[in-house]
Parts: C-alpha cells; structure tokens; sequence
C-alpha cells in the first residue's frame, strides 16, 4: 500500500546537525569534482572524446565534471534503444514503474544533502535554494508514481446492457526531454519521471551548463532498477542533437523547458512531419515569463516589500517565475520602493558554498553579459536605485538591482532579462495595475498584495496567468499543491505537479466490447 503523497520538508540549517550534513555533502561533492561521465545509451555507458566541460560559475577556473558527448550518429543509437524498449516497457505494470520512482526517491533522499551540494557547485545555488530544488525533485518522484496508480484503471464511462465500455490510458512512445540549466535537479528529473511512469522511453538531453547533477539522477535511476533503454542519457549541442531527435521520425513527443524563442523553434520543427512519420508530434513546453507582483493601495506593505525582494533575487532571478516586474499603486510607491531597496542593500552576495549568502553567480559568461546589457538599457530607461555592478573576474556576480520610474512599455518591462532587476512602474489605481501587469506576451506567474477583497476577487477574473499568489511572493510553487504552468508565451500551460500532468504523456484509448 503507496502512503498519501506528503510534501519533502525543506531543511532547517540553524539546526547544528543538518548544517554539519550539508558541509558533508559538499566534502563528498569536492572528492569527486573533475571527474568523466559516460553517455547512457540501452543500458550500454559510452565514452566520447569530444567532451562537454562543467564549471562552476561561482569559480570558473574549477572544473565540476565532464560528460561525453553525443553526435547524431549516438543519438540515432539511443532513439534505436528506446524504440525497443518501449515495446516491453509500454506493457510494463503500472505499479512497477511507479515503485522505480519511490526507490529512486528514497536513494535520493538518503543523499539529499550531497545532490543539492553538487547543485551549489554545478549551478551556483546558494544552500536554501539548492535544498529546495532537491525537495522538489523528490517531490515529483513521489507525487507522479501515486498519479499513475490513480490513473492505471481509467476513469469509468457508460455501458448498457450486452455492451462493456473501458476508456483507459496508454503510453505514446519514444519522448523527448530537453531541460533547463535553472532547475537543473527538480525539472530535469520531473519532466523525464512523468514520461518514464507513464510508460514511456526517453532520450534525456539536460542544459549544457549543469550534465553533471543529470548524470548522478541517471545512475539513481539505473540503481532503483529502471530496465536499459528506458533512459538514454545524450548530452549534446541542441543544433546537433537537439535538432535531429525533435525532427525524428520515431520521437512522438518533446518536454522542453526553456526559453520562448528556443521552445517557438522546438514547436514549429515538431509540426513537420519527417518521412515514415505516422502521427502528430505532442510538444509539452514551459517556455518562462515576465512575472509582476501588483501591490495594492490597501495592502500590508512590509509584506509587499519582503515578498518583491524574495520573488526577484531568489536564486539571482534565474527562475521563470521570478518577480521582474513590482507594479505599484501610486498612493504607496515611494514606501514599498524605498522598503524594496532598503532590503536589497542588506543581501549577501558570494561564493553559494558559504551558508549566509543569499544570492550566488549567474549562469555562466553569456548570462552575465546579456543581464549587464539589459542593466545598462535600464539606467536609459529608469533610475537605477541600487545594484547594476557586475564582477566576472572570478565567478560571474551581478548585485541585486533596482530600476525605478519605468514606462509599463520600456524594455526592462517587457522582456526576459533572466538575472537580477526588478522594475518598478507606477499605477494610478487598481484597475491600471492589472492592465500593466497583462501587457506582457507571457503568463505565468504574478502576485497581488491587497487586503481589499473586492480586488483579490477581481484579480482571480483578470490577472491571466497561470499560477496566481494571493499575499505571497511568485516563486516557490509546490508540487501537488500549486500545479506549475502558463499561458500564452510562457508555454502550453503543461501544469507540472498537477492532477493532469501525466496525461500530456498518454493517450486515451475507447474499448467496447459486445456480449
């Protein structure tokens, strides 16, 4: 008998003992940095000499891991693998995948502090932030192994008398999966499980910047007794490999989760049809935002302020549901503004191995680049308050940074800067908050601080996007308590950690028999 799914727990480091645990991990971590991982293809480890480096982008000079990499001739191999795979697996009890899932979460959990250690080297998570991308792996574990036994039997349709009717789900096939270096434990490992439980085989091909924590998640898997060529491990550039297994004849579907202009290319190459192909491609993709938090006139405003600063720097606002945009009511602007950059002064910026620093580096050179671009577009479009100092000597630091002043339409409001800037813009009232806070091209997640019920309910109508916070910030949903996933140009609203998530991997199926 599966217990009811429970949320994993964060963990609390003013405990003595758990602080010893995680400077364990990160002992464990250092004894294996600089290390060579093999491709996984039908169960078979494959050595390549061209190799994808790992750094750590809080001390670029250190290397994390190596893992080969693919070319289409390898990844032609891996789709080969899965294809055959899927003919056992698809039959494969549902019960069974499921418990592959609960082992592999177990074995996680049992090295919990060692996967989030490898994340604050690999992705420069600071210890909070790095612990709770490993909950959440865990919790997707967890939660879509009980979401598939709910679902094995169907759900029940109508039969008259001399006529049985089923209506059950079935697997689709080979998939896909194409994950974010920004999540790079919790979305890698969700969006692979979902498919994997659902009866499906896949191809894993995770960010460039963070193959090492998705090696160690293929090793967990194959350990908790995942059968060969269920999971193919095929890092590679996405203009090689990624192209040729979206364009695939055999791949039946793609999990991206990235950027809007990469999942439009993904989208547009899943439509066309390849020769020998029989079906229509199914493209699952979250594709990020350009998150607002709307502060009221009416509102506790010692929250709003916490709740901006926590939302946009939170991991150096490297999340697609990352407050970028505080649109406040003018009555209270100057208060939450000047709250806003009392607090951001106050934040630790630094090597994420030390356990006080709140903000860690970006992603890597690129990152930083493109965010000190957009600093600068900011200083000619708004009054910088605080922050826009970048340091990539040693590591690639930007300072936690407020635009103020800003036009709803400036850049800085309107496009994904994927680092740490907050823009600030004026409202007259409630009703024109709402307005701006809609004028972008995505939906995904926004924030409303108020105490006037009368707009929380008009919020609940028309703030379109897809995970809405009520007095709370616009990060931190949890899996099987706020389902994950927006509107418009932040994806196909594939709401990970939701009741239908694993239906986006299946197919319905109509039995009716006669007696």
């Amino acid at each position: 008998m599966v217990q009811p799914y429970k949320h994993e727990p964060l963990t609390d480091f003013s405990v003595e003992e758990n602080r010893q645990a995680y400077l364990k991990g990160l002992k464990t971590v250092e004894s294996y940095l600089g290390q060579d991982y093999d491709l996984l293809i039908g169960g078979e480890r494959i050595s390549t000499e061209e190799k994808i480096v790992s750094y750590n982008p809080a001390n670029k000079d250190e290397v994390v891991g190596r893992v080969s990499k693919a070319n289409q001739e390898l990844a032609e191999k891996a789709m080969q693998a899965a294809v055959n795979a899927f003919k056992t697996w698809r039959k494969t009890k549902p019960e069974t995948r499921a418990d592959v899932l609960l082992k592999a979460a177990a074995i996680i959990r049992r090295r919990k502090h060692e996967f989030s250690a490898l994340m604050t080297k690999e992705a420069g998570k600071p210890w909070r932030e790095a612990d709770a991308d490993t909950a959440e792996g865990i919790d997707f574990l967890e939660f879509y192994a009980r979401q598939m036994i709910a679902l094995k039997n169907g759900v029940p349709v109508q039969s008259r008398p001399n006529e049985h009717n089923q209506y059950g789900y079935i697997p689709l096939g080979v998939g896909i999966i194409i994950s974010p270096w920004n999540f790079p434990f919790a979305i890698m490992c969700g969006t692979t499980v979902a498919a994997i439980v659902s009866g499906n085989t896949v191809l894993l091909k995770p960010a460039s910047t963070t193959p090492i924590i998705a090696a160690k998640f293929v090793e967990v898997m194959e350990e908790a007794g995942l059968p060969k060529g269920v999971l193919n491990f095929v890092p590679g550039s996405g203009s090689e490999v990624g192209d040729y297994l979206v364009d695939h004849k055999d791949t039946r579907f793609v999990s991206f989760t990235g950027s809007r202009d990469v999942g439009l290319r993904i989208y547009e190459r899943a439509s066309k049809l390849s020769g020998g192909q029989i079906w229509l491609k199914r493209v699952i993709a979250e594709m990020g935002g350009k998150d607002t938090i709307v502060v009221d006139r009416e509102a506790d405003l010692e929250l709003a302020a916490q709740s901006i600063v926590a939302s946009a720097f939170g991991f150096s606002g490297q999340k697609c549901s990352a407050c970028s945009r505080a649109v406040v009511v003018e009555d209270v602007y100057d208060q939450v503004l000047n709250r806003v950059v009392e607090l951001t002064k106050q934040l630790k910026v630094g090597d994420p191995t030390d356990q006080g620093t709140f903000m860690g580096p970006v992603n890597d050179q690129n990152a930083w680049q493109k965010i000190m671009d957009y600093i600068e577009i900011g200083k000619q479009e708004g009054t910088l308050l605080t922050g826009g100092e970048g340091d990539n000597s040693k590591g690639y630091f930007i300072q936690p940074t407020v635009i103020a002043d800003l036009d709803p339409k400036a850049r800085i409001m309107q496009e994904e800067i994927f680092g740490p800037v907050v823009g600030f813009t004026k409202a007259k009232n409630f009703d024109e908050a709402l307005e701006i806070a809609n004028n972008t091209e995505y939906g995904l997640t926004g924030a409303v601080i108020s105490s006037n019920r009368a707009h929380i309910e008009q919020a609940h109508e028309d703030f379109h996007v897809g995970n809405l916070y009520i007095n709370r910030g616009c990060t931190g949903a949890v899996v099987g308590y706020q389902p994950f996933g927006g509107f418009n140009m932040s994806g196909t609203d594939s709401k990970a950690g939701g009741p239908d998530y694993l239906l986006l991997h299946m197919q319905a199926k109509t039995i009716s028999e006669l007696y």
